[in-house]
Order: structure tokens, then C-alpha cells, then sequence
């Protein structure tokens, strides 16, 4: 989405890919290379976890970054899953000693409340003030504000905790499920959010089977139209050949998808 507001807003975007080989983790080095290179850049974006490679990206690669020697611009970093990421692993508290530092977080994924359509962002006072300066008036309704104050209310938080483990311990269980599936390959990225990025193999893993696009969009398409269970094909993105991204749901929810699955990809691989 940040693309898309991006072109909207006639801004022109450098990408600079994570490393495929490492994790899909940041490739400090080069971003450090390329703002110095371009003064035109003025924000930069890291998402942390990453969608769909669910893996926490370093907190020092992203200090590197923010140490830049000359480069003057701000610093975004994503949030959005990383309730589900282990404890510490935010990064909100920097932006007490990074002033161009801003953490965003959502109340969409772990509390469930992706319709009322708010986050919050932690940085500094002269970029909150920034913020405050250029939002709409009355850009938060009061049904919006009754919801999020309710949510976070000590016996909602307790609430929304709980349904957090029970997604936590059923994301163990596909990571110890999964594999058992022939034409199950590797989980790629990482295990820090509520979904996992896994590979789809054109036959079993034990008769050498490699990551198939075609068949992880076959898997996708007949479990979408003909089982009434949805994934995401996410085989086009860099480093994700043969993917799909699986989100955890309850324990009712991940019996089901680990049924049907098998039943798809033994229909696909004979």
C-alpha cells in the first residue's frame, strides 16, 4: 500500500530488496549506499515483521540506518504484527533517542479491529507535531475512539492476550503439521507473525521435489473455489517462487485448512 499512496501522490519510489539468501532480512549496507547516492530520498520504509516473509527484521541492521553520517530524512518502520513477535522486539521505544525515528502499530491484527481503521504512530515531538499539522480535523470518530479505548482497556488487553496464545500455539502446530504433507517444502522467512510463508513443491520433498509456481497457484485456485479455504499466492514476489501465505486462524480453522490441503496437493501430485 505504501506504493500505491506513493503513485497516487505522483512520489517516486527506490527499492532497495531485501536479502533472499539471508532470511529476507535488510540489506543495510546497500540503503546506506543508495541514500548516499540520492539526496533526493527523504523516507525510508522497513517493515518489521515483513508481510508475507514474517520474519523481524534486526534491530541493528535498522540502527545502522538510522546512523547514517549525513543522509537527513526519516525513518518508518512497520509494526502492524508485531504483537505476535516476541516480547522486546518493538522498536518504540527508540524514538526517544532516534528523533527521525516513527513506529507504527495497528490495532487491525491482534485485536481484531482491522474495520475501524486505526493506528498509532510513535516518534518524536517535532514529527508528532508535523503529524498533528497536516491530518484532517476530527480525522478520528467517536465511535472509532470509543472502540480503540475499549480494546485497550486492562480486561480487553487480558482478552486480546489470550486469543494471541492460542493463534501463537496453533502457528506451532502448522510448523509441525505442515511438513508431514507431501509436496510440503520449506517455511521461508520467519515465525514472528500471525501468518507463515511455505513452499509448495512440484512432488514430495523425498523424491526431489522443488518449489512450483504452478502448483502452489493450482493449490491456492482449488482451495479458494472448490474447498471454501483461502490462502494467498504469493509466488511472484522476490525469493517466494512456489508460496503461499497461510494465515493462523483457530484451532477449528487449522485442522480444516491442514484437511483440505492435503487433499489438494494429493489430487495435484497423483
Amino acid at each position: 500500500m505504501y506504493g500505491v499512496s506513493a503513485q497516487v501522490n505522483d512520489v517516486d519510489i527506490v527499492k532497495v530488496p531485501l536479502d533472499v539468501e539471508n532470511g529476507f532480512q535488510l540489506q543495510p549496507e546497500k540503503i546506506i549506499e543508495t541514500l548516499s547516492a540520492d539526496d533526493s530520498i527523504k523516507m525510508v520504509y522497513i517493515c518489521s515483521p515483513g508481510n508475507p516473509t514474517a520474519n523481524l527484521i534486526r534491530k541493528s541492521d535498522i540502527q545502522k540506518v538510522l546512523e547514517h553520517p549525513t543522509w537527513n530524512g526519516v525513518v518508518v518502520v512497520d509494526e502492524a504484527y508485531i504483537d505476535f513477535a516476541p516480547e522486546g522486539s518493538s522498536l518504540a521505544e527508540w524514538v526517544n533517542d532516534w528523533p527521525n525515528l516513527v513506529v507504527m502499530q495497528t490495532l487491525s491484527k491482534a485485536f481484531g479491529l482491522a474495520g475501524i481503521r486505526l493506528g498509532v504512530a510513535f516518534t518524536s515531538p517535532a514529527i508528532a507535531r508535523l503529524l498533528n499539522s497536516l491530518k484532517a480535523p476530527y480525522n478520528i470518530s467517536s465511535p472509532t475512539s470509543a472502540l480503540a479505548m475499549a480494546a485497550l482497556s486492562p480486561n480487553n488487553m487480558a482478552v486480546m492476550k489470550k486469543y494471541r496464545e492460542q493463534i501463537i500455539a496453533q502457528r506451532e502446530r502448522l510448523l509441525q503439521e505442515l511438513p508431514k504433507i507431501p509436496g510440503i517444502g520449506r517455511f521461508l522467512g520467519g515465525q514472528e507473525s500471525n501468518f507463515l510463508l511455505v513452499e509448495l513443491l512440484d512432488k514430495p520433498a523425498n523424491e526431489g521435489g522443488k518449489p512450483s509456481n504452478q502448483v502452489a497457484l493450482a493449490a491456492y485456485e482449488a482451495m479458494a473455489e472448490k474447498h471454501g479455504v483461502v490462502v494467498r499466492f504469493r509466488g511472484k514476489e522476490l525469493g517466494c517462487e512456489g508460496c503461499l501465505r497461510v494465515t493462523v486462524g483457530t484451532e477449528e480453522e487449522v485442522t480444516r485448512f491442514l484437511q483440505e490441503l492435503r487433499v489438494v496437493l494429493g489430487g495435484l501430485l497423483g
